[in-house]
């Protein structure tokens, strides 16, 4: 009796690096823009969106137990007015323009009811969103757990917490010397430790529970900060009092920071149109995107129970709100089922043939795990109909090893030749080679096949507009590596000619 006859092992090359990251690939998740230009084009100052409410804060928490599942809100500052949007919807809700004069730092108290902003004549307001100072007052922080206290800094140089049903500041803290335009509480669910940002190039930590308000060393909850200044950005270590990395990576002034993945990284915008994400270990950048427009403002939104990132709010100088939406869960695998019917109708037929042909089987299969799992729960025992060895021999042969196990070689070879072929099964060997051609580890391969393709189908090009688009394309793609290659030629010959000019 004859031996089973057997397909050859492929060979395995090496593989090359990978293009994109898995880091990448999160951060290009964010798809789906949309683009919202404010009125006026009024530049993008600051984007914000209510915090989660911090755990273990008692009547707080609970009255934000039915409040979180309504929250659908965040809020965007431009010129004299803030825009209130619906984090579901995409698409603004409400407008508050009773200002006077240019707002700033427009932010929602964490139920997603109350909205305070500042403006340049130096008022703070305070709006319900259902329905002071004299400098410019430009950052505005709510607690993270407490509902009727805020923060806010100043140009007066000065960074103060008020009582919301008070008209005053309940504490004052002086130790600036130039204007103050950024702060926020302290990590950790405690409102009594404040940290701000000036001009005069230092960060101070404010304890609200000192007689001085002086600067002290946070809780070991919060003992690394954050501090942008000019194209810089510092990581600081509260506790040793010192810096621990300066990031220099953008070229021009840096104007905002956000965290996403729960505080795993850091998503910053600059002046100079880039939007770069850090890790927080070694502080490395580990994906990124360019803008048309310098950035003004920036914020990594969260919604849903885990707090997972959906959003990718961006605002520029040129008015421009850009939102990029991350899909997850059932909207994120609809969403690719569509590329991949998409991808397979540019293919043709044949290709949306064999994906309606695994998705019938994915069905197949899902039904018999059901079945046998019902079964499951009526015996005591379930005895597999088929051996291991059994499924083994039942593995689908190609219509070419059919052929060679039967004998029949002309039509094996039929099957893999290059001739003979219609439009349908030349298009993916022409895409193949069009993809790989580039590539050191498959020239050769392609090289032969592409000098085969033209010689059998270039005839038929007048005839199919599929077929001259696909091999244009490869015409494209050689076009550009020769082109490449003659100016790495060049530069080679000028690298040689400055060495020997140098060795004289």
């Amino acid at each position: 009796m004859a031996a089973e006859v057997l397909p050859l092992a492929q060979v395995k090359l090496p593989s090359g690096p990978r293009p994109v990251t898995a880091e990448q690939r999160y951060w290009k998740s964010f798809k789906n823009q949309k683009s919202h230009t404010s009125t006026a084009a009024w530049p993008i100052s600051h984007i914000s969106f209510p915090a989660a409410a911090a755990a273990g804060a008692g009547a707080v928490s609970h009255s934000l137990a039915a409040a979180t599942k309504l929250n659908d809100l965040f809020a965007v500052t431009s010129g004299p007015r803030v825009d209130i949007f619906s984090i579901r919807k995409r698409e603004p809700l409400k407008t508050i323009g009773r200002f006077d004069s240019e707002a700033h730092c427009g932010e929602i108290r964490a139920d997603g009811r109350v909205l305070v902003a500042g403006e340049d004549s130096g008022r703070m307001q305070v709006f319900d969103v259902g329905g002071g100072t004299r400098a410019p007052v430009w950052v505005i922080k709510w607690p993270p757990a407490e509902l009727t206290t805020l923060m806010s800094a100043s140009d007066d140089k000065t960074v103060r917490l008020w009582d919301l049903p008070s008209n005053e500041p309940s504490r004052m803290f002086v130790g600036h010397s130039d204007y103050v335009r950024s702060g926020a509480f302290m990590p950790g669910g405690n409102s009594n430790l404040l940290v701000s940002g000036s001009y005069d190039e230092t960060v101070r930590v404010w304890d609200a529970r000192g007689p001085g308000g002086a600067e002290v060393l946070p809780l070991p909850s919060g003992t690394t900060l954050l501090a942008a200044a000019g194209s810089a950005i510092s990581v600081l270590d509260l506790v040793a009092a010192k810096p621990l990395r300066l990031i220099t990576n953008h070229q021009k002034t840096v104007t905002s920071l956000s965290l996403a993945l729960n505080g795993r990284r850091v998503v910053n915008g600059s002046l100079d149109g880039h939007v770069k994400v850090f890790e927080t270990t070694d502080w490395n950048v580990v994906a990124g995107s360019k803008y048309p427009s310098p950035i003004l403002s920036l914020s990594v939104i969260a919604a849903g129970a885990a707090q997972e990132d959906r959003h990718l709010a961006v605002g520029m100088q040129s008015g421009v709100l850009s939102l990029r939406t991350r899909l997850s869960g059932a909207a994120a695998e609809k969403a690719r089922e569509r590329a991949a019917v998409e991808a397979a109708r540019d293919v043709g037929t044949a290709a949306l043939e064999r994906l309606d042909a695994q998705k019938a089987k994915r069905k197949r299969a899902a039904v018999t795990n059901k079945t046998m799992e019902l079964l499951g729960e009526m015996a005591d025992v379930v005895i597999p109909t088929d051996t291991p060895g059994q499924r083994r021999n039942r593995v689908k042969l190609k219509p070419w090893q059919h052929h060679f196990r039967q004998g029949r070689y002309a039509a094996a070879l039929d099957e893999v030749a290059l001739e003979g072929r219609d439009e349908l099964s030349v298009l993916p060997l022409l895409k193949w080679v069009g993809k790989y051609i580039a590539d050191p580890r498959f020239l050769a391969v392609c090289v032969d096949v592409a000098y085969h393709l033209l010689d059998l189908y270039s005839e038929h090009v007048g005839g199919s507009a599929e077929l001259a688009l696909q091999f244009q394309a490869l015409l494209g793609k050689v076009s550009k590596e020769v082109e490449k290659a003659q100016m790495a030629i060049q530069t080679n010959g000028m690298v040689e000619s400055l060495m020997f000019a140098g060795m004289q």
